[in-house]
């Protein structure tokens, strides 16, 4: 990659980079011309990389600092930055920080309007907000079967819905997101598909009685998992919509004043796809955290997630935005 200049910036499309990082207890600084974090281990501080040219998100979680040097660098590559609790959660802001410092690559780093443009075009319209909301639920219940059902890593991991009722499970789903008249009622019912979800991700790993906990309540694994899982999943939908110039108040499930409501949304496409079972996965074996994390991020990649949202979201700007 060539940086001699940030005209010069060859930069790689956010949906093929593979990184996705967390950091804690570290400094985030530019040393020799790269961003670099260090971590002290006794008198000795070691210098780690951060190959930003094929960075999604960086977050930064308790016991962080980062340099205005290492923030204009990332600018630069258009990392999306957050600052979250321990863990990876909460997420307290996540700054897409190319506009703030934008003098520093003229107009390449402002998002394009083509998508926007054909998302507000339906978006007033109730009905077609409706569709564009149908329209995800569908490709969420597609990818949903078809990583349950045959990723490799669920299944090597004991992952086995093979005598469970997922199929009907998704069937029904189907045909309720076909035949509801409102959003409410999709609402209701994606709340009844995750109830079922997690009843048959509970059986699949053996783990026993499970409830979902409201807020990060929960003290059980999976419940700490799916918290944490999650909001992997929100990072990646905000690098998405940010990439495809979306503000994240322009949900189409989530409710319209609802404060990154479309995160939300596109973040679910892959959410019970991908972390829903990983989360059950990794608490049935006992995995620490950043096992988990490793995990989720793995699988984000090797399924090409982050392609799948983007794709997603403009097929469905495309159809229903420059429909007649």
């Amino acid at each position: 990659m060539d940086t001699s200049s940030p005209g010069d910036l060859k930069a790689i499309l956010h949906s093929k980079r593979a990184a996705l990082y967390y950091l804690q207890h570290c400094r985030v600084l530019v040393n020799g011309g790269r961003v670099e974090y260090v971590t002290d281990e006794g008198s000795q501080s070691r210098y780690w990389n951060i190959p930003i040219a094929n960075t999604t998100t960086l977050l930064l979680g308790t016991g962080t600092s980062i340099t205005q040097a290492a923030m204009r660098e990332l600018a630069k590559a258009g990392v999306l930055v957050g600052f979250c609790g321990g863990g990876g959660t909460p997420l307290f802001s996540a700054n897409e920080v190319d506009i703030d410092v934008a003098w520093l690559t003229p107009q390449s780093e402002y998002r394009p309007t083509e998508h926007l443009q054909k998302w507000v075009r339906f978006w007033f319209d109730d009905n077609l907000r409706l569709a564009a909301a149908k329209s995800f639920q569908r490709m969420r219940l597609q990818r949903i079967r078809l990583a349950w059902l045959t990723y490799r890593p669920f299944l090597d991991g004991g992952f086995d819905v093979s005598g469970s009722n997922l199929d009907s499970v998704l069937r029904a789903s189907e045909a309720n997101v076909e035949s509801v008249p409102n959003n409410v009622e999709l609402l209701t019912e994606e709340a009844r598909l995750s109830k079922q979800l997690y009843k048959v991700a509970a059986r699949a790993v053996a783990y026993g009685d499970f409830t979902r906990a409201k807020r990060g309540s929960g003290a059980d694994p999976a419940n700490r998992f799916l918290d944490h899982g999650n909001y992997l999943a929100y990072g990646l939908a905000a690098t998405a919509t940010w990439v495809l110039g979306l503000p994240h108040g322009l949900s189409v499930m989530h409710g319209k004043t609802r404060r990154g409501g479309l995160v939300f949304d596109v973040a679910d496409l892959v959410k019970d796809a991908l972390v829903l079972p990983q989360a059950f996965i990794s608490a049935a074996r006992g995995d620490e955290d950043q096992d988990f994390r490793v995990a989720c991020l793995e699988n984000f990649t090797s399924t090409e997630s982050l392609d799948f949202m983007i794709d997603t979201i403009k097929q469905t700007a495309a159809s229903i935005g420059t429909a007649p």
